[in-house]
């Protein structure tokens, strides 16, 4: 049996060695109670490392960094404080890459931390809001810690756990995390309307994260038997599976299941995930497997960008010179989306930022998807599909939804370096 931690304070120093690499579970599925107790007790260990996904909360701030080093893939949330600080180290991987290097042990997590449902009647735990890239360090973490939280909710997926899987265990009841919807302005709605108009009737879904995406799903209404493959699931699938919207009777793979790795959301998606059988949580080894997605038709795979330049090359990245977004899984998802029968790989976005245009010459920040992989690019002024094109037609598809203030300087700024210049 493991070793049963108190939950008012919970004495890890039994449980990690200086050097350790610490993870847990990203957004709402992080185990609040542990990861304050490992933030309290972090010069026990003298120097450890932990390896951050979306950051929900403050567990995890830039004066820790005395004793711990982070690590990330992304630079969501609270993340971005850590990285503006210059005390956060990126992963820039792609996410399905950062799976199998869990699982290979090429990146190491000595201790796990999961936050866990209550046991079903044949005591076995569901890993509840996340099972992602958490199943992939399952196989190779030397300790297991179990927040097994009263009110975090059962779900279906690959696996469960029993008592005798964890090295200790704390038993406490606490509302999970919950993300608050993001703010929809009318660009973002204009936006999801063109891509709305895109969308077949059984097509599969998958989004991003942010006001674009939640945008996209709430246009979708008037659509009939949609499917949901995608890394996040969030309040905006739910909507649309009370709707009947979404039913996933037509997917060509995981018929009748919206599958996600991650719930971020409301704490009414956790309710109506509670027990929910058409909710089935995968890892990430396999929701952003290339062949999976493949055998997937029509598949819409829609995601945002901080710029995107005349040729298709999309940064996701870094704006403003600050780290704020992920390579993460949107080229995953845009090669998946191309190889798919039916299938639209989608980079959408405003086409200015204040007095900025976000359709730029040349990248201002990394390449996070190159021109090769690119699919259509959707703003508010309309729907430039790249597929097939040469660069000169790529530059006047792309022109023509840059916003028309931007448009002269744009077609200046490309004639001056053309391709010797991208």
């Amino acid at each position: 049996m493991p070793l049963e931690l108190q939950a008012n304070a919970p004495d890890l120093s039994s449980l990690i060695r200086p050097g350790d690499t610490v993870l847990w579970g990203q957004a709402n599925a992080e185990p609040l109670t542990l990861t304050r107790a490992l933030m309290a007790q972090r010069h026990d260990f003298k120097r450890i490392r932990v390896l951050l996904g979306i950051a929900n909360s403050d567990t995890c701030r830039p004066e820790h960094a005395d004793a711990v080093d982070f690590l990330a893939y992304c630079g969501a949330g609270a993340n971005r404080a850590l990285a503006d600080a210059g005390v956060l180290d990126i992963l820039a991987c792609h996410y399905s890459e950062m799976a199998s290097q869990l699982s290979s042990g090429q990146l190491r997590v000595d201790v796990l931390m999961l936050q866990l449902s209550p046991a079903d009647a044949n005591g076995r735990h569901s890993l509840s809001l996340a099972s992602e890239y958490l199943l992939c360090a399952l196989e190779q973490a030397a300790v297991v810690i179990g927040e097994v939280n009263q009110q975090a909710p059962w779900t279906y997926g690959e696996r469960t756990l029993g008592l005798d899987e964890l090295d200790a265990v704390v038993y406490t009841d606490r509302a999970p995390l919950a993300s608050e919807s993001a703010s929809i302005r009318e660009v973002d709605m204009k936006i999801a309307r063109n891509i709305a108009d895109l969308v077949e009737d059984g097509s599969t879904l998958q989004t991003g994260i942010g006001a674009i995406p939640d945008a996209v799903l709430s246009a979708l209404n008037d659509h009939h038997n949609l499917g949901v493959h995608s890394g996040s699931i969030g309040d905006g699938v739910m909507r649309l599976m009370q709707s009947g919207v979404v039913n996933n009777s037509r997917k060509s793979r995981d018929a009748w299941l919206s599958v996600g790795g991650v719930l971020i959301g409301s704490q009414a998606l956790a309710q109506f995930a509670h027990r929910n059988r058409s909710v089935h949580m995968r890892s990430s080894a396999y929701t952003h497997d290339a062949q999976v997605l493949a055998s997937l038709d029509r598949l819409v795979a829609i995601n945002s960008a901080v710029e995107v330049d005349l040729t298709g090359q999309v940064n996701s990245e870094v704006a403003a010179g600050s780290y704020l977004g992920a390579v993460g899984g949107s080229l995953d998802f845009i090669r998946g989306a191309h190889r798919s029968r039916g299938g639209l790989p989608i980079i959408a976005l405003p086409s200015s930022a204040r007095s900025n245009s976000r359709i730029v010459a040349r990248l201002n920040g990394p390449t996070t998807i190159p021109r090769s992989d690119a699919g259509l690019i959707v703003t508010e002024f309309g729907v430039a599909d790249l597929r097939g094109l040469t660069m000169k037609q790529r530059v006047d598809k792309m022109l023509s939804i840059a916003a028309p203030q931007h448009r002269a300087d744009l077609e200046a700024a490309w004639a001056r370096g053309g391709l010797a210049g991208s």
